[in-house]
């Protein structure tokens, strides 16, 4: 595996990894919200804090992908202007 594909890997792991956290802390951050929605009186509040709340969460989460995205742009970058051929770094 050659440096480039590395890095691809690492950044897709990074965006797999952070999805599936976003959608855990999603599931856990409603879990409130869901019991105090079964009230009649709280059930309009709750269900427009939980919609908030995805959006806050989903924003984060966004953000984290484009910052990932950004890094990999970096690293495709720095790593295309390294040495190729003899002496260039080994493959891991």
């Amino acid at each position: 595996m050659n440096l480039l594909e590395l890095q691809k890997t690492v950044q897709e792991a990074i965006d797999k990894g952070a999805r599936s956290v976003e959608q855990v802390h999603k599931q856990i951050a409603n879990m409130p919200l869901e019991y105090l929605a079964k009230i009649a009186q709280l059930e309009g509040p709750a269900n427009q804090a939980k919609e908030f709340q995805t959006r806050t969460i989903g924003s984060i989460y966004d953000a984290i992908a484009n910052i990932n995205s950004k890094a990999g742009e970096i690293a495709r970058d720095l790593l295309a202007k390294l040495p190729q051929g003899p002496g260039a770094p080994p493959k891991v």
